[in-house]
C-alpha cells in the first residue's frame, strides 16, 4: 500500500532511481499494484554531455511525473488463496499517453498488472510473478 510520502524504486531506464509519491490518483488514502500515482523524482542518474544527445537520461531530480505501481511490500491475495509480497516498493514512470517512459523494465513485475490493463508493462518486463 503506497500513500503520501512513500518512497519507491524506479525500475525502468528513464533516468530516475528513487521516487516519492505525492498524490494517489484515485479517491483513496493508499494505492496498490496497478494503481496510478503522481511522483517526484528524488534521485536520478547523473547527466553527462554524452547522454544529453541520447534519450537514456530523460529525468532530473525534482521532476514530477505519473507512475504505475508494479511491486509492493504489502501482500496481495490472489483468487486461488495464495498471498504474494515483494521485497520493495517499485514503480514504472508513464508519459502523457499512459505508456511507459523508458524502453526497458529492469526487474520483475506482478501478474495483477495484466488484469488492470497494463499489458505494455507486462510485455516489457523480463519476468512476471
Amino acid at each position: 500500500m503506497i500513500q503520501l510520502k512513500s518512497r519507491l524504486n524506479v525500475i525502468d531506464n528513464s533516468g530516475a532511481l528513487i521516487a516519492e509519491c505525492i498524490k494517489v490518483l484515485k479517491n483513496a488514502k493508499s494505492a496498490g499494484i496497478g494503481d496510478e500515482i503522481v511522483i517526484a523524482v528524488k534521485k536520478a542518474r547523473p547527466i553527462s554531455e554524452k547522454t544529453l544527445s541520447m534519450s537514456a537520461a530523460k529525468l532530473r531530480k525534482g521532476d514530477v511525473r505519473r507512475a504505475v505501481i508494479v511491486r509492493t511490500k504489502k501482500e496481495i491475495r490472489r483468487p486461488d488463496g495464495r498471498y504474494v509480497r515483494f521485497d520493495d516498493n517499485a514503480c514504472v514512470l508513464l508519459n502523457n499517453q499512459q505508456q511507459p517512459l523508458g524502453s526497458r523494465i529492469l526487474g520483475l513485475v506482478s501478474a495483477e498488472l495484466r488484469f488492470k490493463n497494463w499489458v505494455k508493462i507486462v510485455s516489457l518486463a523480463p519476468s512476471v510473478v
